[in-house]
């Protein structure tokens, strides 16, 4: 069974082929092209994105496909949540392909794909399901920063999401004020583990004294919250000279001390959910999961309980067409033919 994914939720232009034979996933191909004009604003404009997709989409297409769409048994197109005239042109051009095609067209959650994102290399996870449900999942990113109990396959249930920015917004609009550029988690990343391996590091912890807050860690819900962390940060840096503002030192110590402060409230309210409704799994998604240090320090912790860890390869983390495919791969009887009840649902929940 061949399978090709469209994905345009965001700045990402995404198409992919992957074949499925006994629960096991082959990717033919993986082709994504990213929207570096994006950069220069610091963040990501629809509609500058909704033209540069409308450019990218046939070129992607053809890299990603070739001559192989007469073997393709079915298509998938993230259908929300995302931006929506990012959205349309996916929703759109994969609508056509369906009507040359004459093949099904399978409307995608990127939530639940980010989820499903784990399959694409691990086929233990289908073929292990007694070892495996229930899972915990935490879905976190530039948009997304949920918390989802995921009692089978296509059985989900939100417990918790933030209640205003997301972990990777925060983490951008952190940069920004920083003046690392966009997207702002890796280059917060970077400064972080450059002021972890200094030896001086808890000098200059203590001669900038960043100290940040854990917004609703110890609350008894499991929802985020995250745009007073990015405040606090703001507050901090103004209140600094401008020669301190300026210092690497001071930027790899704010780096260092938001990216820990995001971490603490993740691991810590995962951990809880997962104890609280006694799981024995879980598992990550979405672009921030490809942060080393917060895979690390997951690992770490959930080993300690002795809980089932899984979190995509990195690739697969970001916005990708592959998860995609493999979340239409266990949708594959919504497909549908009648197009027309295909539509963008940029607040799409899981």
């Amino acid at each position: 069974m061949i399978i090709l994914g469209i994905d345009t939720s965001c700045d990402d232009t995404s198409v992919a082929l992957l074949e499925e034979k006994n629960s096991k996933f082959k990717i033919i191909s993986d082709i994504v092209s990213s929207q570096a004009i994006h950069k220069e604003y610091g963040g990501v404009y629809p509609f500058l994105a909704k033209r540069e997709h409308q450019k990218n989409l046939p070129v992607v297409f053809r890299k990603a496909v070739g001559k192989n769409l007469s073997k393709v048994d079915f298509l998938a197109v993230t259908v929300g949540p995302g931006l929506e005239p990012c959205l349309w042109q996916g929703i759109n051009f994969a609508k056509e392909l369906a009507k040359e095609t004459k093949k099904p067209l399978v409307p995608v959650n990127h939530i639940e794909a980010h989820i499903l994102a784990n399959f694409i290399s691990k086929p233990q996870l289908t073929t292990s399901k007694s070892q495996i449900f229930p899972a915990m999942c935490l879905v976190v990113s530039g948009g997304h920063t949920s918390l989802v109990l995921m009692e089978k396959i296509g059985k989900y249930k939100l417990i918790g999401e933030t209640q205003d920015d997301a972990a990777g917004e925060c983490l951008d609009k952190v940069a920004r004020i920083l003046g690392l550029g966009y997207p702002g988690g890796p280059a917060i990343a970077a400064n972080a583990a450059e002021f972890k391996t200094q030896k001086t590091h808890r000098l200059r912890t203590a001669k900038f004294k960043v100290k940040l807050p854990r917004p609703m860690i110890h609350q008894k819900n499991y929802n985020f919250s995250f745009s007073g962390l990015k405040t606090a940060v703001l507050y901090n840096y103004k209140s600094q000279p401008l020669k301190i503002r300026k210092d690497k030192n001071y930027i790899q110590a704010v780096s260092f001390e938001v990216q820990q402060a995001v971490i603490d409230v993740l691991l810590y309210k995962t951990a809880k959910a997962a104890k609280d409704y006694q799981v024995k799994t879980v598992m990550l998604g979405g672009g921030v999961a490809a942060n080393d240090e917060l895979r690390r320090q997951f690992k770490k912790k959930l080993s300690n309980e002795k809980l089932n860890f899984f979190v995509p390869s990195k690739k697969f983390c970001t916005d990708n067409a592959v998860m995609i495919a493999v979340t239409a791969f266990f949708n594959r009887t919504k497909g549908i033919k009648k197009l027309k009840n295909i539509t963008a649902k940029s607040n799409l929940s899981i």
